[in-house]
């Protein structure tokens, strides 16, 4: 028998009375499938059958709200606040027993989080989340609730908890994080009550001891109930661990069976839904802490997107399981593959939050995600048998020219990729800095998928001639930049930043970065973190319009960490042999650089297909070579287009 890779990870392990096949768990998550009632649709089951089947031993279904008054928080969130909800929440825990794993389902009440803007917004003080404060205004103010209203909300966890357990479902979990209800009383930003619900450590989490003794009033002694707690809400006037770590002891003598350990809110969610651009394991070091003081199984979470980082946490004893979240919508067979020894084969979460964070909540969208289209979509995009086998050329091996040969090499074509530079393409430079190592991994991991489908990949620039015997073409030939506008761009001093980020050309310590988009941006902060005099320069007002929420801030924080001087709304005049011109409101300076790189987007470049469409050949454009666009958009077309073909 193989020896087993991550021995500590898929050991069987125990919550309260009940037995886990292995240390992995689907983290819950909202999912945005659920129907407008709260109840369960189908969609719902066929996503969750695709998590459940993937060899995690418990999953946790996304969490549900508790009442009908103020606990939800979005369109299609998903319901227990009924009887009504039981037969679909019996479906769904049906569903997921018969895949293999135990079903388990977290309850809730939003609390000053509500993403609908509707009232009643409830909260223990009249405190508004800024992001809703921004947009609705006066609307977001929550309303204060009153102690009736309280022990109102009590009551309706400890029902929740008996439906899931009527449902079917094997354990209920409490959600205590991430800035909702429970939180909200909780932390001193959000409290800020004189009664017995404030104030003290003791009075602010009297609502959790209060729910802990009602759940476990109505579901018995031996059902298993854990809560999910943030070590910190990260607030600068927040709680610090040593408040969760007294709170944990506390709840542990009510009958917690096991804690779920995550950090932040929706304030400052990159460190509940951590970017690239925050390390890995970033909320391990909470779990670890708790785990010293309590004696029951402490689950660990928080981009923990490898394997190997999942095993240390396990065999270190810094948790006793881990949650996957968003590691599991990029692939849901990450345990499967793990456990097998083929880690190589995992999809990684690149954690860029575009497919999933910024189509929910405020844009009430299902899930996707920008590295598995298929995600949501469970049923309709499989990958099934092409009905007449055909000899295709790929044009590009970048991310849609890989992931168009995969799927069409899968679904029987014979498949060519013709690649004249570095297999990867343009992730290739993206992952250049430090902190985008997550794209490296994708990069790697879409290589290792045609290498094993045994693709051959001609390494030349592909021409007409060669494109000749085949029966369509691909043309996944991304785009390239565009030139400078700014006069001096042809001097020795300047480049395109991606010639610094390909290799082909080094750069001095001062830099100037001309745009402040992604590119010019990311780039920026990679040479300010690794020594350079750094100044980025661009016109529009903000740097990195358009990127992820969590990106903005993300790098927006680690470039106060540095000494870069960022000159937004400023407009760069002409390039010199030792530095740039630029004018800002009115005055004009020069700034002193070694070099000058510039970043100001690109153009997809389509002579190939242009070429090939004249001849009448069959051809197709995919990826950057449709628009230049970000990784999910590469990787869905070029899925999509494979599936056509």
């Amino acid at each position: 028998m193989q020896k087993q890779m991550f021995p500590n990870l898929f050991s069987p392990g125990k919550i309260g009375t009940l037995e886990l096949k292995n240390r992995v768990m689907k983290a819950p998550q909202s999912s945005g499938m659920s129907n407008m009632d709260g109840t369960v649709s189908e969609r719902l089951i066929r996503y969750y059958r695709k998590q459940a089947a993937g060899g995690s031993g418990m999953i946790i279904v996304e969490y549900a709200y508790v009442d009908d008054i103020g606990a939800k928080s979005a369109h299609c969130h998903l319901g227990i606040s009924s009887n009504e909800h039981i037969p679909g929440l019996a479906w769904l825990a049906e569903n997921i027993r018969e895949q293999g794993a135990v079903p388990a389902i977290q309850i809730e009440h939003c609390g000053r989080q509500k993403f609908l803007g509707t009232q009643p917004i409830c909260a223990p003080s009249a405190i508004p989340w800024p992001k809703m404060w921004d947009q609705y205004g006066v609307q977001a103010v929550p309303h204060v609730l009153t102690i009736e209203e309280i022990q109102d909300i009590v009551a309706a966890f400890g029902d929740a908890a008996l439906r899931a357990k009527r449902a079917g479902f094997e354990l209920v979990e409490i959600h205590g994080a991430h800035g909702y209800l429970l939180t909200n009383f909780f932390s001193p930003t959000t409290n800020h009550r004189t009664d017995l619900y404030g104030g003290s450590l003791e009075n602010r989490m009297r609502i959790y001891i209060q729910i802990v003794r009602d759940v476990r009033k109505k579901v018995g002694p031996d059902f298993p109930v854990t809560i999910r707690l943030s070590g910190t809400d990260y607030e600068p006037d927040g709680f610090p661990i040593e408040d969760t770590i007294a709170l944990a002891k506390a709840l542990e003598k009510e009958g917690i069976d096991a804690f779920h350990i995550s950090g932040g809110d929706h304030h400052t969610m990159i460190h509940q839904v951590s970017p690239m651009a925050i390390p890995r394991c970033h909320n391990v070091w909470a779990a670890e802490a708790i785990k010293k003081e309590v004696s029951v199984p402490v689950i660990a979470s928080g981009s923990i997107t490898t394997p190997d980082l999942a095993e240390e946490i396990i065999a270190s004893g810094k948790g006793d399981f881990v949650g996957l979240g968003r590691p599991l919508w990029a692939d849901p067979e990450w345990p499967r593959k793990a456990e097998e020894g083929r880690p190589e084969d995992i999809r990684p979460c690149i954690r860029c939050n575009e497919g999933c964070l910024e189509r929910t909540f405020f844009n009430y969208k299902a899930i996707t995600c920008a590295v598995n289209p298929v995600i949501s979509r469970e049923g309709e995009l499989e990958i099934t048998p092409a009905a007449v086998k055909r000899n295709i050329a790929v044009v590009g091996a970048g991310p849609a020219g890989l992931e168009t040969a995969r799927v069409l090499k899968l679904r029987g074509h014979d498949v060519t990729i013709f690649e004249k530079g570095k297999k990867g393409g343009q992730l290739t430079e993206a992952s250049v800095p430090e902190f985008k190592a997550d794209i490296r991994l994708l990069r790697d991991s879409m290589i290792t998928a045609v290498e094993k489908l045994h693709i051959p990949v001609v390494e030349k620039e592909a021409t007409a001639e060669d494109l000749a015997p085949f029966d369509a073409v691909v043309c996944a030939t991304g785009s390239t930049p565009k030139k400078s506008p700014i006069p001096g761009a042809e001097l020795p001093i300047a480049a395109d930043a991606s010639e610094f980020l390909n290799g082909t050309r080094e750069v001095g310590r001062r830099v100037v970065v001309l745009g402040v988009g992604l590119v010019g941006s990311e780039t920026a902060l990679h040479l300010a973190e690794t020594g350079h005099k750094v100044t980025l320069v661009g016109r529009k007002p903000t740097i990195m319009k358009g990127v992820a929420a969590t990106d903005f801030l993300a790098y927006s924080e680690r470039i106060a960490q540095t000494d870069m001087e960022v000159c937004t709304s400023t407009t760069p005049l002409e390039i010199v042999a030792d530095g740039v011109l630029v004018e800002h409101k009115g005055q004009k300076r020069k700034i002193e650089a070694d070099t000058v790189l510039y970043a100001f987007g690109a153009k997809s470049e389509q002579d190939l297909y242009r070429t090939l469409k004249e001849q009448g050949k069959e051809a197709y454009l995919v990826g950057d070579a449709v628009h230049p666009d970000k990784i999910m958009d590469a990787i869905h077309t070029g899925y999509r287009l494979g599936l056509r073909l």
